[in-house]
């Protein structure tokens, strides 16, 4: 029995926001592990095996992305093939591979001049990034709790870039601007998987911005990447161990920027830098 003019929950609307949940829950937890996976397996490679291109390395990435989100909408069926319908929308998606790139790129470069620690301190200001670009590109605010949590990590960063003894002004530069990249590609994502009249589900997504983001960071790699074809080839033929290395990697980040387009469009991508930090 109800109150009189009251009405009872309905079993199936409880059922499908309980699902919801546990969906959400999942992708974060596949999200979660594929990003770890993918981190110990870049680091294992640029660091223990000494395979020293980066930028090279996220081209493996971006075309295994395109090739296996090629494979899953023709061949396998798993999600219907959508097409770009205009102009504005190849623009988006090229902007969004573009920022990618260079978010990439610029986070290299400053490596050079930065320690990885404060390298990493820098970067802790993403969320904060995002929060910006989220207010100016769709007018989305946050609670104001959400707000505030964010000034101790930026008053921290200040802090730590003056009494930072390794600090540079371009490579700190160069930090800060793939951080700002990183939270604008976030925020772009979000709006190219929820706008009402250009909605492109993940896959697709991923479909058509990989390939754009090849070929952007071929000419990256060969220009700051010195010969790194051919120290593969020669790293191939001493052990062949490293080519199933990159093929897996590859294949695993696929994973992870299908689920990195998932969890964005089912939290928000505010959500999502914050559970960056906690893997960083």
């Amino acid at each position: 029995m109800t109150a009189k003019g009251g009405a009872s929950p309905s079993p199936g609307g409880a059922g499908a926001a309980a699902n919801g949940r546990f969906f959400t829950v999942g992708l974060v937890t596949a999200w979660y592990s594929s990003n770890i996976g993918v981190l110990l397996l870049n680091k294992y490679l640029l660091s223990n095996y000494g395979f020293k291109y980066p930028i090279f390395l996220t081209m493996c990435h971006m075309s295994a992305c395109a090739l296996l989100s090629y494979a899953a909408i023709a061949w396998l069926r798993i999600v219907p093939m959508q097409l770009v319908r205009s102009r504005v929308q190849l623009a988006k998606i090229s902007a969004l591979s573009l920022v990618f790139c260079g978010s990439v790129v610029s986070g290299n470069v400053s490596l050079r001049y930065l320690p990885v620690s404060f390298n990493q301190a820098v970067g802790a200001t993403t969320p904060f990034f995002t929060a910006v670009f989220a207010y100016i590109m769709t007018v989305k605010r946050e609670s104001w709790i959400t707000y505030l949590t964010l000034v101790p990590v930026v008053t921290g960063v200040v802090i730590a870039s003056g009494s930072e003894p390794s600090f540079h002004l371009f490579g700190f530069i160069m930090c800060i601007g793939a951080t700002a990249a990183r939270a604008l590609k976030t925020v772009l994502q979000g709006i190219l998987l929820s706008s009402e009249g250009e909605k492109l589900n993940s896959m697709n997504l991923l479909l058509y911005m990989a390939p754009v983001a090849v070929i952007l960071l071929l000419p990256a790699t060969l220009f700051m990447e010195d010969n790194v074809v051919g120290v593969t080839i020669e790293l191939a033929r001493k052990d062949f161990t490293i080519v199933w290395l990159l093929l897996f990697n590859s294949c695993l980040a696929y994973f992870v920027n299908l689920t990195n387009f998932l969890v964005t469009k089912h939290t928000s991508a505010l959500t999502l830098q914050l559970m960056s930090l906690q893997i960083c």
